[in-house]
């Protein structure tokens, strides 16, 4: 027998060993359910997202909004921050016990949090703010209504998101493991093994997939014993999701383990993760593979580039090695935050005759992990950090002479989105026209068909010759433009409310006045209004237009309101308008016009003459 056969190894192992990964030692039952109704997800920690886990839990509202939410433990309001994408309105609450909880996509604060938020918003005449709060400004104490829930920020549903933090670090922990009232005896599911090439980089190769199917034993590859492979360098990636009982909706899982004739080799946790190394995720998943349109792999093994987040070295950095003809046993052991475990088993076997040689070519560049990597052309330049890349990347350039007659440089190709990216580079691009002097601080540089936009800085020499310098995080094409239009403004009459025509317009009826400024590179850098000449609070929640909601800052008569709006390079439209708003009463509605009951009763009255006449002619003719 076979060393590493598969049926040796389940034998071995002992179930305690399996499941001798165990959950930190948080404080159990200390925070309550944040709602007022029972805790169900739409998300859970560590859930795949784009660019990053999903750092808390998101918990169902009903579909609805305005939910109350109450403090999960007694503390003291430490910060609230109003944004346009994120959490939108967002509470901050540290506890005595050094965590701090947050409460995201929320609508209104409890009125006195209200008060004092709107009293700074125009203080600083901001409505997108951050505020550090005085320790003793707003104590809360248990289960104290704080908020209602909402919809706000990046949120696309009503929900509450809902965080627990190391007060300390700052680091964002799985609250699944504090002990909230919530059922899961279901352990996950894993759809999927992917297997690598690691000879090459993870970017120039698709990972061999295999399909799994659940048996009594666990997790097996269908009608394969044993995966025949030339590979003698490999990892391997799991397609895997998890679901609380009594639910369908699939979650991340909390943890992955593989084992290698018996030896643990490397596994990950998704807790304890801090938002400025949350990037990591796009070295911990198949990046490639999920832009190209496909489905979530995890990797069970460290890339070059990856700075060790969520994994844990046990024996090695999880890259295998075949330097035999024997057959070897490969397990996986996922879990949920419960420990609820799954294993998927199978076995592997080297054959040299179906290896394939791996090609180089040596003339293409390569940006290596781990080294600051630059690519030099004669109007392009790009100047990358040494921590930007997980894995080797074969440099793909291109030039092409532009058509668009407002660009100033030719389009620059490096790459596609499709290879990740993890920290910011510099992008330089010389222009292939002349730029006047005056118009060098409207310039900016356009990645990839107007994805993103960034205002270039000039950097020249005194004889002219120079460069446009901006940052971007992702691969993709560069390319110069000028921008010299300022923002359209809506007119008054456009703005959310009807025009009654004349100098002064008439908002009586309106309930408010809502604007959606538009520029020709799609970059709103600064919005302002004035109410006779003093600011006046326009709401951006999701960045889709700027509101206001008539109140006391707009009280009955006639009033002037001037607003601005400014792009990234400065270039700024102003408008204004005279308006008047009075107490308005909607008029009645119209009755429906009814036939009088005389002309009904004419109607049928005729309709009997009429049909006595047809009867009596037809007698006759009988007759």
């Amino acid at each position: 027998m076979h060393k590493g056969l598969l049926i040796t190894l389940l034998f071995l192992f002992p179930q305690s060993f399996l499941v001798a990964q165990s959950s930190p030692d948080y404080p159990q039952y200390y925070f309550r359910n944040p709602m007022g109704i029972p805790m169900q997800l739409t998300a859970n920690f560590g859930e795949l997202r784009t660019n990053r886990w999903h750092m808390g839990l998101d918990l169902r509202t009903r579909q609805k909004e305005n939910q109350p939410v109450y403090v999960a433990a007694a503390g003291f309001i430490d910060k609230v921050k109003i944004e346009p994408f994120g959490f939108g309105r967002s509470i901050f609450i540290i506890h005595p016990n050094g965590f701090t909880t947050v409460y995201g996509h929320l609508n209104d604060f409890f009125p006195a949090l209200e008060q004092y938020i709107s009293e700074q918003q125009y203080k600083l005449e901001s409505w997108a703010i951050e505020i550090d709060l005085p320790k003793d400004k707003f104590n809360v104490f248990n289960s104290q209504l704080i908020a209602y829930s909402g919809n706000t920020g990046a949120s696309q549903g009503p929900h509450l998101h809902f965080e627990i933090r190391n007060t300390k670090t700052g680091k964002c922990l799985n609250p699944l493991l504090f002990g909230f009232p919530m059922q899961d005896n279901v352990p996950p599911e894993i759809l999927k093994i992917g297997m690598y090439d690691r000879r090459q980089s993870v970017y120039d190769q698709d990972p061999q997939l295999f399909p799994l199917k659940k048996t009594k034993e666990g997790y097996a590859i269908p009608n394969t014993p044993v995966i025949k492979t030339g590979l003698n360098k490999i990892s391997f990636a799991i397609q895997a999701i998890d679901r609380a009982t009594g639910s369908r909706n699939p979650n991340g899982i909390y943890s992955a383990k593989i084992f290698f004739d018996e030896k643990p080799l490397i596994a990950f946790e998704l807790n304890n993760i801090d938002y400025n190394e949350s990037g990591y995720i796009n070295s911990q998943i198949d990046y490639k593979h999920r832009s190209d349109g496909g489905f979530y792999l995890q990797h069970l093994s460290l890339l070059p580039g990856d700075h060790e987040v969520v994994y844990r070295r046990i024996n090695g950095n999880g890259i295998i090695v075949l330097d035999d003809s024997d057959i070897h046993a490969v397990l996986i052991e996922v879990k949920d935050a419960e420990m609820n475990t799954s294993i998927a088993s199978f076995n592997i076997q080297y054959v040299d005759s179906l290896n394939k040689p791996v090609t180089i070519d040596a003339s293409i560049q390569k940006l290596l992990p781990n080294n600051p990597n630059a690519v030099k052309k004669n109007d392009f330049e790009m100047e990358m950090p040494a921590e930007c890349l997980y894995d080797t990347v074969r440099l793909q350039y291109s030039r092409s002479v532009s058509n668009d007659t407002n660009s100033l440089s030719a389009l620059h190709v490096v790459n596609d989105p499709t290879i990740p990216v993890h920290s910011t580079f510099t992008v330089r691009i010389k222009p292939d026209k002349l730029v006047p002097e005056g118009l060098k601080n409207k310039i900016i540089i356009q990645r990839s068909s107007r994805s993103s936009i960034r205002k270039a800085v000039w950097q020249g020499d005194p004889t002219g010759v120079g460069w446009f310098t901006a940052r971007f995080g992702d691969f993709g094409s560069f390319q110069l433009f000028a921008d010299t239009i300022p923002p359209e403004i809506d007119e008054l009459g456009n703005a959310g409310i009807k025009s009654s025509g004349g100098d002064t317009i008439d908002l009586s009826p309106s309930k408010s006045i809502v604007f959606r400024p538009k520029d020709n590179f799609g970059g709103i850098k600064n919005f302002r209004a004035e109410l006779d000449g003093k600011w006046i609070r326009f709401t951006n929640d999701k960045g889709n237009a700027f509101i206001y909601n008539f109140d006391e800052h707009c009280p009955y008569g006639v009033h002037h309101l001037k607003v601005t709006a400014e792009d990234l390079v400065d270039n700024m439209t102003t408008k204004t308008w005279w308006f008047k708003r009075y107490p308005y009463t909607p008029p009645p509605p119209r009755k429906k016009t009814m036939k009088k009951a005389s002309n009904k009763k004419s109607v049928v009255t005729g309709a009997k003459h009429k049909n006595a006449a047809i009867k009596k002619v037809a007698t006759k003719q009988k007759k």
